[in-house]
């Protein structure tokens, strides 16, 4: 029988090393050693074992390491911008994926209730029909090596937006507009297109290949693109029945059947 020698330190050394990361990356956002103390637990929380990633279960998991009160007032009130800890974060691990695309994308979170932040019934890929969930908008960068986030953004459906009681409750900001998925994404784009991160194609779906305001916002900021069509797009300059050239863009008609069905079709618009 084989037997696979294990180092009984590395437990430690990967936490040694995590500290380090965490350490790193948060000094950019946070200025209070005691934000970054509580960025750091927070971080490995969400990382080790563990299927609950709310804020009680994550404290008990962490042992004597973390107090809930600190942690709490660290997620829910404490001043620092997660922009830049992204920035820093993307910067530092998109050199070394090989990065071969950046790709636009909304997935769905389910949800009980209808306090959380934008949460309603509504089309979720992750549940594959219509249900009570939350939408985020994300941009990764895809390299050969991983793939690393370039930016989420929380959707706010136009009711929550004109829901006052609703907006107080859960704390957004009143200077949080409604957004629609496609405006929420290019921005990501447009922000994530001024660090220095390696540039690579744009990938989207049918709902972003079909909006031609969010094509022209890419190719004005430089950006290479290939999205998804649908069957019934139209274009100009159509080289073949399957591929059309704008700008910098190839867009990719959806053909024998492939993509989401129309029962299952999405707007991000």
């Amino acid at each position: 029988m084989a037997v696979m020698a294990v180092d009984a330190d590395a437990p430690v050394v990967v936490k040694e090393r995590l500290k380090a990361f965490a350490g790193e990356v948060l000094a950019v956002a946070m200025n209070r050693p005691v934000q970054r103390v509580n960025g750091g637990l927070y971080l490995r929380g969400l990382l080790e074992d563990g299927a609950r990633k709310s804020l009680e279960p994550i404290v008990e998991r962490l042992g004597g390491d973390a107090e809930y009160q600190s942690m709490q007032q660290f997620v829910a009130d404490s001043p620092w911008d997660p922009v830049l800890v992204v920035k820093a974060v993307a910067e530092r691990v998109a050199q070394e994926i090989d990065v071969e695309a950046w790709v636009l994308d909304d997935t769905g979170f389910p949800k009980d209730g209808k306090d959380s932040p934008g949460v309603k019934r509504q089309y979720s890929g992750t549940l594959g029909k219509r249900g009570n969930c939350q939408i985020g908008v994300s941009v990764h960068a895809v390299g050969v090596r991983g793939t690393v986030p370039l930016g989420w953004a929380l959707y706010l459906p136009e009711d929550w937006c004109a829901d006052q009681q609703r907006r107080h409750k859960a704390k957004i900001p009143e200077n949080v507009a409604f957004m629609t998925k496609s405006e929420l994404g290019v921005e990501l784009v447009e922000r994530a297109a001024g660090w220095e991160v390696p540039m690579a194609p744009v990938l989207g779906d049918h709902a972003y290949g079909g909006n031609t305001w969010l094509r022209d916002r890419l190719d004005q900021a430089g950006c290479e693109y290939v999205l998804s069509v649908g069957p019934t797009q139209r274009c100009s300059n159509m080289a073949s029945r399957s591929w059309c050239h704008l700008g910098r863009v190839r867009m990719v008609a959806l053909l024998g059947g492939r993509g989401r069905t129309a029962s299952q079709s999405r707007s991000a618009s």
